[in-house]
């Protein structure tokens, strides 16, 4: 597995970097640990761009270590360019399965700029995203309690699959969530009589039981500790498993980057990118076409950017 960490050098950086050295991951993994200066803002002191270019490597290389000494291999890397558009290309071309990164950035301006760096990555990459919330206290030794939401679509099944095939710390919790769907009754039309109406919900909350069934067994084959819940809606989708995962503590939502109405994303915006950006627990958005880990990579050799790699013999999963 291939995991780009982006690091910005504020705190929220600084737990993504304890998120990925406390959490177990395959066998093999790969790091790539990026920090991106935007070259715009010193195009008349170039002086001061490359003493900033420098400092970030050296920041990116004592970050590295923290991989390294875990017995993982990772590259340390500065890349010149717009942070929305560097990410993108540097994960595209190191065909990364996962990006790691932050929920915000440094004070209320790095705030602003940094949120809409998570929403290009989270909308434009071709692998998973997560953007990590996570205490610095939070002890993995008593496990992880992940959330995940289905309806059945074969979005929602390619995360199932990802949480199944995924090293987790011992004693982690997983609770998988079905909210059933209702038509929205908006003016006068379309009518519906109460009839239909009762058949409509009987069918939505059917539907939903069968998602939740589908999946708790899809990771009670693998040995998860599972639990199915067939949740009551709120006033939408992303605010009930906000609410869920808030009551529940998880520490993790798991969820696809889109369900069975894909074309909400392009009137409402995806429940997938609502729950990302408001939850107050880690989120990562799985996308449907993942590359597998077993899947050919290029060597470390052909990032597009200076590298010095840092290696150790892999110690394997010791926490799974």
């Amino acid at each position: 597995m291939r995991i780009l960490i982006a690091l910005d050098g504020s705190s929220s950086s600084d737990a993504v970097m304890q998120e990925a050295v406390k959490r177990p991951w395959p066998a093999g993994s790969e790091f790539a640990v990026v920090g991106v200066v935007d070259p715009y803002f010193f195009s008349k002191t170039p002086s001061l761009l490359d003493e900033l270019k420098q400092s970030t490597q050296r920041s990116l290389e004592e970050q590295a270590k923290l991989l390294a000494e875990a017995g993982w291999q990772v590259s340390p890397n500065v890349i010149l360019d717009n942070p929305r558009h560097a990410l993108l290309r540097a994960a595209e071309q190191w065909t990364a399965d996962l990006i790691l990164m932050g929920s915000h950035g440094r004070g209320a301006v790095g705030r602003l700029l940094v949120g809409s760096t998570v929403q290009a990555v989270m909308r434009h990459a071709e692998c998973s995203v997560e953007i990590v919330r996570s205490s610095p206290d939070r002890d993995l030794a008593h496990g992880m309690r992940v959330l995940v939401p289905t309806d059945g679509s074969d979005h929602t099944e390619a995360a199932l699959r990802l949480v199944a095939n995924q090293p987790w710390p011992k004693q982690s919790e997983f609770k998988l969530i079905s909210i059933p769907e209702y038509p929205a009754l908006v003016g006068e039309y379309p009518y519906y009589s109460p009839e239909q109406l009762a058949e409509l919900t009987r069918c939505g909350r059917t539907q939903a039981g069968a998602a939740a069934k589908s999946g708790g067994e899809l990771l009670a084959k693998v040995g998860l500790t599972t639990t199915c819940v067939v949740a009551e809606p709120k006033e939408t989708i992303a605010r009930s498993i906000l609410a869920i995962a808030e009551e529940w503590k998880a520490d993790l939502i798991v969820l696809g980057s889109r369900g069975r109405r894909g074309f909400d994303r392009l009137i409402m915006g995806s429940v997938s990118e609502t729950v990302a950006l408001h939850a107050k627990c880690s989120v990562e958005v799985v996308r449907m076409h993942q590359r597998h880990c077993n899947s050919a990579h290029p060597s470390s050799a052909e990032w597009p950017v200076p590298t010095h790699t840092y290696a150790r013999e892999n110690k394997g999963i010791t926490d799974a």
